[in-house]
């Protein structure tokens, strides 16, 4: 199961007065990237994200971009000049200050069904300012636990998965030169220097954490806009609103609605708790916040949506009854997503 906020991070962390910051915090990133590939974690990796800020200067940077990486692909002298000179290249003049570099990466694990590529197993970051670099490494996933998110057994996906990430967290502490310290507790477990420990309940039972935390807060998105509700549509509204049902070949995915008498739109979700679901509902979010962009009223932004085609899953708007007015109260109880 993937989370959408980390559910365990580690650090290593130590003074060095070896180069300036950029180098010293690239050349970290990329030997932990490197341990990651030897261990087939970063099979797929995105493209490194850095930001050099200048200092003594609020809020201004001297890079921000992507660079594109690959893990193992040569040595690390070689990635790191390359890297170091595509930023310098860029870089508007300025003293350096802090620089930070994150990338995503994915790769083979064990889950219940069997060995699956994930896309977002790990977030690899580093940072390095007054001659200290530090390195953290958060993982999304409930593949090292003894129990998933929903508090279910899974010996089978532990005993294959634990190992390969002690050994991982073993090895970034020898490459990085620093002992591995483990973050506090995050909503859904307790990270140690080998892995990560479930949460249980006092009976002893091990916590439902993904019904509890991650239900919620995918579902927050669906109840405010964003900007605290001051950006886009409301997703809020006290009387009838017009709606019409989203499905795909996965089934019923919601329903999008909307109320010019409230400038109000938005998409309710079956199962927020389904990745399928969650994903496709953010589309139609996406879409009615470009609609709002362009100035089309809620009901009209409804109108439009309703002609666009499925597309990667996001599901179709089915027209053939024509919109129901309902209160929003209703079709949110309807649907069960909360």
């Amino acid at each position: 199961m993937i989370a959408t906020t980390p559910v365990a991070r580690w650090a290593w962390g130590r003074d060095d007065d070896t180069g300036d910051d950029l180098t010293r915090c690239l050349r970290d990133a990329l030997a932990a990237l490197a341990v990651l590939a030897r261990h087939q974690f970063a099979s797929q990796v995105g493209e490194l994200r850095v930001s050099v800020k200048e200092a003594g200067v609020a809020n201004t940077y001297l890079f921000r971009g992507d660079i594109p990486v690959r893990a193992g692909g040569s040595s690390l002298r070689e990635d790191l000049d390359r890297v170091a000179d595509q930023v310098r290249g860029a870089m508007s003049s300025g003293e350096i200050g802090a620089v930070d570099v994150s990338v995503t990466c994915g790769g083979p694990v064990a889950t219940a069904h069997g060995q699956e590529l994930v896309e977002r197993l790990f977030l690899l970051g580093a940072s390095a300012f007054a001659e200290f670099v530090t390195v953290d490494l958060l993982t999304y996933t409930d593949a090292w636990l003894p129990y998933d998110l929903k508090g279910r057994p899974q010996p089978e996906v532990h005993l294959a998965n634990a190992p390969r990430l002690a050994a991982v967290l073993h090895d970034l502490a020898e490459t990085l030169g620093s002992e591995t310290e483990p973050d506090d507790p995050t909503y859904f477990a307790k990270p140690s220097e080998t892995g990560a420990e479930n949460f249980f309940t006092a009976e002893g039972k091990a916590s439902d954490v993904w019904r509890s935390f991650e239900i919620p807060r995918r579902y927050d998105v669906f109840l405010h806009a964003p900007g605290f509700g001051r950006i886009g549509y409301s997703r809020k509204a006290k009387g009838e609103v017009k709606c019409l049902p989203v499905e795909s070949a996965h089934g019923l995915l919601g329903y999008v609605w909307a109320s010019d008498g409230e400038n109000a739109a938005g998409f309710e979700p079956t199962d927020v708790g389904d990745d399928l679901v969650y994903r496709a509902g953010l589309v139609w979010l996406e879409r009615l916040q470009r609609a709002h962009g362009r100035g089309l009223t809620p009901e009209a932004a409804l109108e439009e949506l309703s002609g666009l085609l499925d597309e990667d899953g996001a599901g179709y708007v089915v027209t053939s009854e024509g919109p129901r007015s309902v209160s929003l109260d209703a079709l949110r109880e309807s649907t069960n997503s909360d």
